[in-house]
């Protein structure tokens, strides 16, 4: 798994997982100080017979859903089961943890009556429960907001630079070796390259920066290895290299819903057509669609 691909959600989604996998070995019903002597007074937590429906709703099931879209940051985008991607099933599981969890207060830990006797009587909430509900509710919050709120979806890590031999992904420069700028050798900026993510830009500039001189047989900014994607939107435009802060889909030409490729960061994609505030992009291995949301991306 790439860790640079997690998100501070994600951290926080395994943070209260492990909590909630924490509470269910704490009491949840505790006995009281007179509790009577013919009702079975027990400390009752998460993994009893008594509180069994907690255990598979919210214990286990806020883990598996933080293990589900963990696990989708490292698989193609489209790969779906039963109609859902896995950060999909991921966060419809938080949902239901966050429900479960809530009504966990209004549980028993005994449905028998013994002797006329109300087998709850004597026991109370302890502090597996307080926890339980504030946690739950927590963790179903994060799994909704995960991929739309801007502090839970920032990158976990900062703007510092990668290792060597790996591609930088907020300004970095490619290392050899890797996929490099078009035209030269990786980590050069070329003549009429696009300035780095924070230059001036002029009024009415598009997303390529002005057009440089044409290259020895080719054209301005077109890629000189690999395929040769043709620049639209304008004459203006010139392909440029750039990297996404957070991972994100990349949906085809044509219009479709369905992803045709995921975005992560950490990696330099290419740039050919600007279409309003969206780009058109190539990854490395060919594959083209529309990134429809541009904000925030480093150029190289």
């Amino acid at each position: 798994m790439n860790i640079r691909s997690l998100t501070r959600g994600d951290v926080a989604l395994i943070g209260v997982a492990v909590l909630l996998l924490i509470a269910s070995f704490l009491p949840f019903f505790a006995p009281e100080e007179d509790c009577p002597d013919q009702v079975d007074c027990k400390v009752v937590n998460g993994w009893s017979l008594g509180t069994l429906p907690l255990l598979p709703t919210v214990y286990l099931l806020a883990v598996v859903a933080a293990v589900l879209i963990l696990v989708s940051r490292s698989m193609p985008a489209g790969r779906q089961i039963a109609g859902l991607s896995l950060d999909q099933w991921g966060t419809a599981f938080g949902v239901v943890v966050g429900w479960s969890a809530l009504w966990s207060v209004f549980s028993t830990a005994n449905s028998e009556i013994i002797d006329g006797q109300d087998a709850n009587e004597g026991l109370e909430l302890a502090f597996g429960a307080f926890l339980t509900v504030p946690l739950g509710l927590a963790f179903a919050a994060v799994a909704v907001l995960n991929n739309s709120l801007p502090a839970l979806k920032a990158p976990l890590s900062g703007g510092g630079g990668a290792g060597a031999g790996m591609p930088g992904p907020y300004g970095g420069q490619p290392q050899p070796g890797g996929y490099g700028y078009p035209g030269g050798q990786p980590g050069q900026p070329q003549p009429g390259q696009p300035q780095p993510y924070g230059a001036q830009q002029q009024p009415g500039q598009p997303f390529g920066g002005q057009p440089g001189q044409p290259q020895p047989g080719g054209q301005p900014g077109q890629p000189q290895p690999g395929g040769q994607p043709q620049p639209g939107g304008g004459a203006d435009f010139q392909p440029f290299w750039f990297a996404v802060p957070v991972a994100r889909p990349l949906f085809g030409e044509d219009g479709s819903p369905n992803p045709v490729a995921e975005l992560a960061p950490g990696t330099w994609y290419l740039a050919v057509e600007q279409r309003g505030q969206a780009l058109v992009a190539q990854t490395q291995d060919g594959r083209r669609g529309v990134l429809q949301d541009s904000s925030g991306i480093q150029r190289g």
